[in-house]
C-alpha cells in the first residue's frame, strides 16, 4: 500500500478506558478487531493492547494507571475513529447482534462511501465505511 513504511502503519490511534477488558471484547466481539497483544499489570489493569482491522491497528490501554500518557489524557473526553470495512452491511449487523449503540445505520454517501456509526461503551464513535482513499506519499 502506498504511503506505509516497511508494510507497517504509521499512524496508531491510542484510546484509554476506564475498564480496558470490557473494551477489547467489545471491539473484538461486536466489530470485528482481532487482539494482536494484551500486556496486563499484576493487578489485572490493561498496561497495552493492540487490535488489528485490516492493516491497521489500534492501541489501547486503562486509564487512570499512571504514566506520561496517562496523565496527558487526564480530562479528555471522546475520540472517533474511521475504519475501513469491505461489507458494511454484515459488519453493522455484526454489531447489532452484540449490543453495539448504532448512531447511525448504513447509509450511501454523496462521495461513493457506505458506511455506519457507533458508539463504544465509553463514549467513543467509531464509524465504518468503504470509502478508503489512496495516500501517496
Amino acid at each position: 500500500m502506498a504511503g506505509t513504511v516497511g508494510g507497517r502503519p504509521s499512524i496508531f490511534p491510542t484510546l484509554l478506558y476506564g475498564d480496558a477488558k470490557a473494551a477489547i471484547r467489545q471491539l473484538t466481539e461486536a466489530f470485528g478487531f482481532i487482539e494482536a497483544s494484551v500486556y496486563e499489570g499484576e493487578d489485572g489493569t490493561v498496561l497495552h493492547a493492540e487490535l488489528v482491522q485490516g492493516n491497521g491497528a489500534v492501541m489501547l490501554g486503562s486509564r487512570g494507571r499512571g504514566g506520561r500518557f496517562d496523565e496527558a489524557m487526564k480530562g479528555s473526553t471522546h475520540t472517533g475513529v474511521y475504519v475501513v470495512v469491505d461489507d458494511i452491511d454484515a459488519h453493522h449487523q455484526r454489531a447489532v447482534d452484540h449490543g453495539a449503540e448504532i448512531l447511525m445505520p448504513p447509509t450511501d454517501q454523496d462521495y461513493g462511501s457506505r458506511d455506519y456509526m457507533a458508539r463504544d461503551l465509553e463514549g467513543n464513535i467509531w464509524s465504518f465505511g468503504t470509502y478508503a482513499p489512496e495516500i501517496q506519499a
